[in-house]
């Protein structure tokens, strides 16, 4: 796993922050501070950049590739999940059909409360 800090080394975005986390239970997570990293297919975010939900305010810290075969159920506390089995059944009960291939790669992106 790398984690790369450099925006300037990652490939473009493939869509934007305001749709990194939009699924009312993944908010309510973020909220609570039980989730604090999304995986998506692709680069929705640089570090540095501020997501807001409800109100509140999320930096991204880091923005690196990962692979599904890597995903530990501490990557799985990290989404708001006890295990790497729950995440991935979560997941593919948004996205049916997909397949769940360990050597599929996922964009991480991690963040935290901005205190003001």
């Amino acid at each position: 796993m790398t984690n790369q800090h450099d925006n300037q080394a990652l490939p473009p975005k493939t869509c934007t922050i305001e749709r990194l986390v939009t699924v009312p239970a993944d908010i309510e997570k973020v909220l609570s501070g039980k989730k604090t990293a999304t995986r998506r297919n692709g680069r929705y975010a640089d570090v540095g950049e501020i997501m807001e939900l409800q109100g509140h305010k999320f930096v991204v810290e880091k923005v690196y590739s990962q692979s599904l075969g890597e995903l530990t159920d501490e990557h799985a506390k990290q989404e708001g999940y006890e295990t790497v089995e729950e995440y991935k059944e979560s997941i593919l009960s948004y996205h049916p059909g997909m397949p769940w291939l360990p050597q599929m790669r996922v964009w991480v992106h991690e963040f935290r409360p901005v205190l003001d």
